[in-house]
């Protein structure tokens, strides 16, 4: 059984990834802001921060999943709208101050393993987007690459909206996007 204190690390570790990058989730930024004693993060994570930090990612794709799997065997666009919306609700409820913890990860890693654990991650989310479209009545060839664009597009946007502390060019691109697979639909 996974300890509260233990999974409270990670989800800590999420948010610190997503608000500040890999630098600023540190194990003593990471205890401080779960409120875990000192020593059980080297008891819960002996490999170390990689250890912590992969275990952060697979909660980021895990929590992205489910939401997409709410809209299996719907149209194309409301997969589309369902996807920007889950970023749109991470930077409204962060107030501009979080992003996506696999790019951070993905842009500050030295570490080879914890590049390829982020590569898988959007690996994942591009073939459930794939396979959603695809259900959702976009053809079985345009359907990747349209998942492609909906993620690379979704994750600049959320930089840009980070940096400008606004939604304006989000909802713009946003709206752009869900024409494009409605197009394709």
């Amino acid at each position: 059984m996974v300890s509260e204190a233990r999974e409270r690390m990670v989800r800590t570790a999420a948010i610190l990834l997503a608000k500040r990058g890999l630098q600023g989730a540190s194990f003593s930024e990471v205890l401080a802001a779960s409120g875990a004693p000192r020593g059980s993060i080297y008891h819960h994570f002996p490999e170390g921060k990689d250890q912590l930090v992969t275990e952060a990612l697979a909660l980021a794709q895990g929590r992205a999943l489910a939401e997409l799997e709410k809209h299996r065997d719907q149209p194309a666009t409301e997969v589309a709208r369902a996807f920007v919306q889950l970023w749109r609700d991470v930077l409204v409820a962060s107030d501009f101050q979080a992003g996506c913890a696999v790019v951070a990860v993905t842009v500050a890693a030295e570490e080879d393993a914890l590049v390829d654990t982020a590569a898988g991650v959007f690996r994942e989310w591009q073939e459930t987007l794939t396979a959603l479209l695809t259900s959702g009545g976009v053809s079985a060839d345009r359907a990747p690459s349209l998942a492609a664009l909906l993620i690379a597009a979704c994750e600049g946007a959320v930089i840009v909206a980070r940096a400008q502390g606004s939604l304006d060019r989000f909802d713009a691109t946003s709206e752009e996007l869900i024409g494009v697979v409605a197009a394709a639909s």
